[in-house]
């Protein structure tokens, strides 16, 4: 896995956390005093993988702006306010390499993807969205799409209901389940592995990934599942934000590697 890239897609309006959204992007929310991008680099940067490509829409200036001065911000420097230079003692910056690429602010999924093809060689990349975090193994995903050998991998996911689950018998409960998995539905979890072929399924700036490209290659019999039975959560509400920070300030926070 080492040398391998991650497309981080980093664009969306987040309309559903529009308390944090209005002022920064989505992926820019903060966990535990870090954009929940941040987590995310550092859950594939601590399994090998360093080398990002992240899509930028609504305001992906913050983004380029977090990441130019990130080292100097995590590091112990030394300004001479009167030569105006900065020395730097101790870097506690990550080595990865992040390119920034403006992919549009109205670009669907497929299309920020699709833009970003000149970019990311001929090998095989992971792919993820900016709002979600899991304690995903990343060799075993990448294991799973070699050995089925098809252009796509998904990582397949069956959520926690977000409410206690009654069993009836007339107006008797016969039995009650805390937060029950969902509705025993699998999902996708985003942490993709792909061909760059795909991309040649992705018309333009207007298609949606999970639409016509994944339709189409599950009916070409070339998308694989991955099964995640460990923790997975989007950011989608400020409810799941404030789960999550609840989580890093415990110290129970599964995605944590590092």
């Amino acid at each position: 896995m080492p040398g391998m890239k991650a497309v981080i897609l980093a664009g969306g309006l987040g309309t559903r956390l529009s308390e944090e959204t209005e002022l920064r992007p989505k992926p820019m929310v903060e966990i535990g005093g870090r954009p929940i991008l941040w987590h995310i680099m550092k859950i594939f940067g601590e399994q090998g993988v360093r080398d990002f490509v992240i899509c930028l829409g609504y305001k992906g200036y913050m983004v380029k702006e977090y990441f130019i001065n990130y080292r100097r911000h995590v590091s112990d420097i030394t300004v001479d306010l009167a030569s105006g230079s900065v020395e730097t003692h101790r870097s506690g910056a990550e080595d990865w390499r992040i390119s920034l690429i403006e992919t549009g602010d109205g670009t669907m999924t497929g299309g920020r993807l699709k833009r970003v093809g000149r970019y990311l060689g001929e090998d095989d990349f992971f792919m993820t969205y900016g709002d979600g975090l899991a304690d995903i193994d990343l060799a075993a995903l990448h294991a799973a799409h070699r050995a089925a050998g098809r252009l796509a991998t998904v990582t397949a996911v069956r959520p926690s209901g977000r409410f206690g689950a009654l069993e009836l018998e007339a107006d008797r409960v016969a039995a009650f389940r805390e937060k029950p998995a969902g509705d025993g539905g699998t999902i996708n979890g985003g942490f993709f592995l792909l061909s760059p072929r795909v991309l040649d399924l992705i018309e333009g700036d207007d298609t949606t990934w999970e639409a016509e490209p994944m339709e189409r290659l599950a009916r070409d019999g070339q998308l694989t599942a991955y099964q995640h039975r460990g923790f997975w959560q989007p950011m989608d509400t400020l409810r799941d934000r404030r789960q999550l920070e609840a989580l890093w300030a415990g110290g129970q926070a599964p995605w944590k590697r590092w």
